[in-house]
């Protein structure tokens, strides 16, 4: 770190010399532009023109028939945040590796194939970062989350628990989009600052942003692991342990919800602290439902299922309360008052 001191020239402006190493080691120059961010902590920052290119352009060189590298190069350039990219291959796609690309782009948000030739198809990424909301996202992709889980839980009271998985499985490919549109945003604002002005976000709330996508994903998993355990049942649990279920993944969907509340400002602090205390009485819930299937018939049908969807709805609570440790930490950085008792860490 160094000091500098501030000038004034002309009409009283004030000016602050850049250090020469800095300018000259990211092609500076007398008479370039760069780009000025203030933000409410206090810090100016400077931002050359080269860092804040909207159009970036990313060519790859593939082969034609590894159907796998043409799907995760298209998922890695969307989540990297480049605004186009340009699959250059050895010989003509087949028919069945542009179905590969339509798929992708279909699965991502804003993402179409533009051109096409016989040496290279480019895709380009159509979102407008100023059209985007970051909170909008991860507010309805919790909304989606939730609604899996609760369809999950409720599919145990079905011996054919396979009969909504087309609903589920397209709840799921919702959930994918809307948290890889978060990732993107979120890896974009941190690699360019005009990023953050566009979409109308600090810094600080698109990472609070993405803890919350990250959760709600595991949350996601969760749902999907309860639904698989469902479909293994070759009957319907009993009915005190499927209400036992749902009114544990029911209080464990509420804490996720108020934690999401709590990161978008839909609510305050004692939310945050609600969804703690009620995490404690979840996990006090859940260890009782343990020690009832610890004491059931091992050879029971649904004992081992259930244990598996007992481990889902702690994992499920526990995100949530990991969302609720974001609103409280932001709370404290905000020097917001925070009362009640101390919460606890989360264990994982």
């Amino acid at each position: 770190m160094e000091t500098r001191k501030v000038q004034t020239v002309g009409n009283g402006t004030y000016t602050v010399s850049l250090p020469k190493e800095w300018a000259e080691s990211q092609g500076v120059d007398a008479g370039d532009t760069v780009t000025l961010h203030e933000h409410i902590d206090g810090v100016l920052a400077v931002q050359t023109r080269d860092r804040t290119d909207d159009g970036a352009t990313v060519a790859v060189r593939i082969e034609a028939g590894d159907a796998t590298a043409i799907e995760r190069t298209l998922h890695a350039a969307y989540t990297a945040g480049v605004r186009e990219v340009i699959l250059e291959r050895d010989r003509s796609f087949s028919a069945e590796r542009r179905r590969v690309v339509d798929r992708v782009a279909r699965g991502r948000i804003g993402m179409s194939v533009t051109e096409e030739s016989d040496t290279d198809t480019t895709v380009r990424m159509l979102l407008n970062s100023e059209e985007v909301s970051v909170g909008q996202s991860v507010r309805q992709l919790g909304f989606v989350v939730r609604s899996m889980h609760r369809d999950a839980v409720e599919a145990l009271a079905s011996a054919d628990a396979a009969g909504g998985k087309s609903t589920f499985d397209s709840r799921d490919e919702q959930a994918d989009r809307l948290s890889a549109m978060i990732e993107r945003s979120v890896t974009r604002g941190t690699a360019d600052l005009a990023e953050v002005d566009a979409l109308g976000t600090s810094r600080s709330e698109l990472f609070e942003a993405w803890t919350a996508m990250r959760e709600l994903i595991r949350v996601r998993e969760a749902a999907a692991e309860i639904c698989a355990a469902a479909e293994r049942l070759d009957a319907p649990t009993s009915e005190p342990r499927l209400e036992s279920c749902r009114e544990i993944g029911r209080a464990a969907r509420d804490i996720v919800s108020d934690g999401v509340s709590v990161v978008l400002d839909d609510a305050g602090v004692g939310a945050a602290r609600r969804a703690l205390d009620d995490l404690d009485g979840t996990r006090e819930r859940l260890d009782a439902f343990d020690r009832d299937l610890a004491g059931a018939d091992a050879d029971a049908a649904d004992v081992a299922e259930l244990r598996c969807v007992s481990r889902r709805l702690r994992r499920t609570a526990e995100c949530g309360g990991n969302v609720a440790e974001v609103g409280i930490r932001r709370a404290i950085r905000r020097g917001e008052p925070i009362s009640g008792r101390r919460p606890e860490q989360p264990s994982r």
